[in-house]
């Protein structure tokens, strides 16, 4: 059928979805867009209920896959581009990337320790990785504290992918493909289909997606040793032949390669009946981390002036495999006076991956960096399961009173192994210092291994009140409980045999081994009150509360003897032994207005946050073990956030957002910073009052447009453009503890689609202007050496490569096509 200037924005929803991304009120929605005239809205179901994103008292954003065909979201880093009050400090895909809502945000902008702010979604189940965006209906983000109907992880906010379910009475399919180049990189391709089958007419179907995807790589580990513990990581860098002979190089190592596929089958016995059973699988390969040492060497290392802007500086590579399994069962029933919603998942996450470790061993003063073939690589195993069971009811009658009433209950599981190699300091240490042990043929320098188990309940429900045609009062509430019993242990493999003359494979976990419990239980509420002022014009105020978990960092406590000889020992003081629940208060005004008969809207929201406790990332002062830790004195974050989207014609669209969030410490907070007593580094101060927090922009915004019309004939051509910018950021709380500061920046998007009623060919551009644009950073410069400390050999600033910067995608510039069919 042919397209006609009415439909043409059936497809540039991204204006509708931007802006209703704002303040929207909270219900539940049905699975499919209501198109009014002129900017058409999305449904959602965030709020349980289904609504129009523009008509819930809520700030949500929704995201439907055209808007995200049009402006080429693959992934939870571009949705956040599009989103006010969302940051993601991309990182790569090796990394899970922090999530911060409206600053919320106490570590570095480096690899967060504290398990995020944000609660994430597939469909029910809550997820801990960041799956591939495949056969989504949309993208629902709620900003602001869902603690009542999302529970732990959500004092930030909640993220939800709607998968799209099978239609029963349709067989159809699609298949697509494309490939890309990447300036600085290498090339890359995806391809992928779908299909969808009727098994029994309209009452069982079946669905299945297959995607594979590979992002080309564009750092370059040119600096790696040959063999490590042979070679050196550290020859004459002006002699041609000693570079050769020690160093090899591995061109865009930072690629993944992955492969997402998902199962459903959808079961309607009766018009009150609907279950999908769903499972998805995904597999990701990733060469190494998106980190460059270019600018993040010290003034007298060797390598400061030949490092490259997309080159990595580590010795040895750093692959990492991971594997996602997500099985789930949704079942739906209408009892007349409430719908019954059933949740059940199990889920899986397994990962395997090698890092350089050479930085840290260095940095300790344990004589390692007098071995001038020095270098160190850690092994690191990691998985956990997850079981999630939710059941709830929410009324459907007309009356007044309306109101959603459930229960939850979670066990997590998790196991993990870390294994530290050095290889050939064993026979160093013997030969050269004379030390009179065993050699270790495994060069197992260090292992640890830690097992939790995390069990939560919560029931909770909502109570909505219309107290007039216009006034409407909402109250939430949240009880939860958890408990979490967690081990861990350790042993110095190395260290025991060369040093203590134990047996040459002997590793004794026993003698370090850590018990720890910890349990909780609370109560969060929310209270949600909008106002109806006219058919255009709806405004609302909410208080909302969110939580995450607390519990023990698995860590042995130090004993007397620890603290009074401390050598080498991997130990916790007092402080550092467990972690405390942090809470967060919001108090949000906001409105939304629908004007011009729909072809403007235009939203807005300012906003207070109150964080207790907050989470931060940390290390042990006995062997920088990484820990969680409680910020005394909290944190704070207002702001506002704005949207507008606009019709300006059936071919032209318009939209732009625009977010301020000034986040900081609510009061001094001792010991933020892991200094205790330590005069050598007193300029390490504590986090103050008034300190800004690090790791979000204090402004962000975002500008688009798309041009659709019709040509040769009945060919739709869309031309999308899209602008996204953020200010400058810090790396540490008030600048303080070597912190410094990461520059703004803005990335373009351009695209143009050629398309029929079953095809589409795209070309894009994405980083249309190739900005080199630095996302976030690893550590700090402290680790790079420091005027602060005393000049041995253990901080020489000529060996630390542990600082580096995280860098965006250069421009990339690909094709990409589509068809669809309706039966086969």
């Amino acid at each position: 059928m042919k397209k006609t200037k009415n439909t043409l924005f059936k497809h540039s929803v991204v204006f509708a979805a931007l802006s209703t991304a704002i303040y929207q009120p909270h219900s539940v929605a049905a699975e499919e867009e209501s198109a009014n005239e002129g900017i058409e809205v999305i449904q959602v179901t965030a709020t349980r209920r289904a609504a129009s994103v523009q008509d819930i008292p809520v700030n949500i954003t929704a995201l439907d896959g055209d808007i995200m065909a049009d402006q080429n979201i693959g992934e939870l880093t571009d949705v956040a581009r599009w989103v006010p009050g969302l940051t993601i400090q991309d990182q790569g895909n090796r990394s899970r990337s922090p999530i911060i809502v409206r600053g919320l945000n106490t570590d570095s902008s480096g690899p967060g320790a504290d398990g995020g702010t944000v609660a994430v979604y597939v469909g029910e189940s809550p997820l801990t990785v960041d799956l591939k965006i495949l056969d989504v209906q949309r993208v629902e983000v709620l900003i602001g504290p869902q603690g009542t109907l999302y529970g732990a992880g959500s004092l930030g906010g909640a993220i939800r992918y709607i998968p799209n379910k099978p239609v029963l009475d349709e067989t159809s399919g699609r298949v697509y493909g494309g490939v890309n180049s990447v300036n600085e990189g290498g090339t890359g391709h995806e391809v992928g289909f779908i299909v969808n089958m009727p098994l029994i007419s309209d009452e069982l179907g079946f669905r299945a997606a297959f995607q594979q995807q590979k992002n080309a790589g564009y750092i370059d580990y040119n600096y790696l040793v040959k063999e490590s513990g042979i070679s050196l990581p550290d020859p004459d860098w002006s002699d041609a032949s000693q570079v050769s002979a020690n160093i090899k190089q591995s061109a865009d190592a930072n690629y993944d390669d992955t492969s997402t596929a998902k199962f459903m089958l959808r079961w309607m016995p009766t018009d009150k009946v609907d279950a999908v059973l769903s499972y998805t699988y995904q597999q990701q390969e990733v060469g190494g981390r998106s980190i460059v040492h270019h600018n993040a060497l010290a003034p007298d290392h060797a390598l400061t002036d030949i490092v490259g802007k997309y080159e990595s500086a580590y010795r040895v590579e750093e692959p990492m495999d991971k594997t996602t399994d997500l099985l789930a069962l949704e079942i739906t029933a209408d009892l007349g006076f409430a719908e019954l919603t059933s949740a059940t998942s199990l889920s899986s996450f397994e990962s395997l991956g090698q890092r350089d470790q050479t930085d840290l061993l260095i940095r300790l003063a344990y004589s390692y960096e007098e071995f001038p073939a020095f270098s160190s690589y850690t092994r690191e195993d990691a998985e956990n399961e997850s079981f999630v069971q939710e059941v709830r009811l929410v009324s459907t009658g007309e009356s007044d009173l309306s109101w959603i009433v459930g229960g939850y209950y979670s066990k997590f599981d998790s196991f993990n192994t870390s294994e530290e190699f050095t290889p050939g300091f064993d026979e160093y240490a013997i030969n050269e210092w004379g030390v009179d042990g065993n050699l270790r043929p495994d060069s197992l320098e260090y292992y640890s291994v830690g097992d939790v188990e995390l069990v939560e309940s919560a029931i909770f429900g909502e109570l909505s009140y219309q107290v007039t045609d216009a006034l409407t009062t909402t109250f939430g509430f949240r009880h939860y409980q958890y408990e979490i019993n967690s081990m861990s242990s350790y042993d110095l493999p190395l260290y025991n045999s060369v040093f203590g003359g134990a047996a040459s494979d002997a590793i004794d976990l026993d003698g370090n081994r850590e018990f720890q419990d910890a349990k909780n239980d609370g109560t969060l509420f929310k209270v949600n009150v909008s106002y109806q002022v006219n058919s255009d014009l709806l405004t609302y105020a909410t208080i909302s509360e969110g939580f995450r978990i607390g519990g023990s960092n698995g860590v042995a406590a130090c004993t007397p003897e620890d603290i009074a000889n401390p050598g080498q020992v991997l130990c916790a003081l007092p402080h550092e032994v467990d972690f405390r629940p942090d809470t967060t208060v919001n108090y949000e005004i906001g409105m939304k207005s629908t004007l011009f008969n729909n072809r403007l809207h235009l939203n807005g929201a300012a906003f207070y946050i109150k964080w207790e406790d907050a989470q931060i990332g940390g290390a042990t002062q006995n062997g920088q073990i990484p820990i969680i830790a409680n910020a005394s004195g909290g944190a704070e974050s207002s702001g506002l956030e704005l949207s507008a989207r606009a019709m300006l014609s059936n071919e032209l669209s318009l939209f732009g957002s625009y977010s301020l969030a000034k986040a900081k410490l609510a009061g001094d907070a001792p010991y933020l910073f892991g200094v205790v007593d330590d005069p050598a580094r007193q300029a390490w101060k504590d986090g103050e009052k008034g300190d800004r927090l690090p790791g979000a922009p204090e402004h962000q915004f975002a500008l688009g447009a798309k041009y659709s019309t019709e040509i040769l004939d009945d060919k739709m051509l869309d031309v999308n453009f899209g602008y996204t910018y953020q200010s400058e950021l810090i790396t540490r709380v008030g600048l303080k503890n070597d912190g410094q500061t990461i520059d703004g920046y803005g990335l373009a998007n351009l695209s143009a689609s050629l398309s029929d009623e079953a095809w589409s060919v795209t070309l894009y551009i994405n980083n249309l202007l190739d900005e080199y644009a630095v996302t976030s950073v690893r550590r700090s410069q402290a680790d790079i050496g420091s005027a602060k400390f005393d000049a041995d050999i253990a901080n020489r600033t000529d060996l630390q490569r542990n600082f580096g910067y995280f860098v965006s995608t250069p421009r990339t510039v690909g094709v990409k096509f589509d068809y669809k069919f309706e039966s086969f």
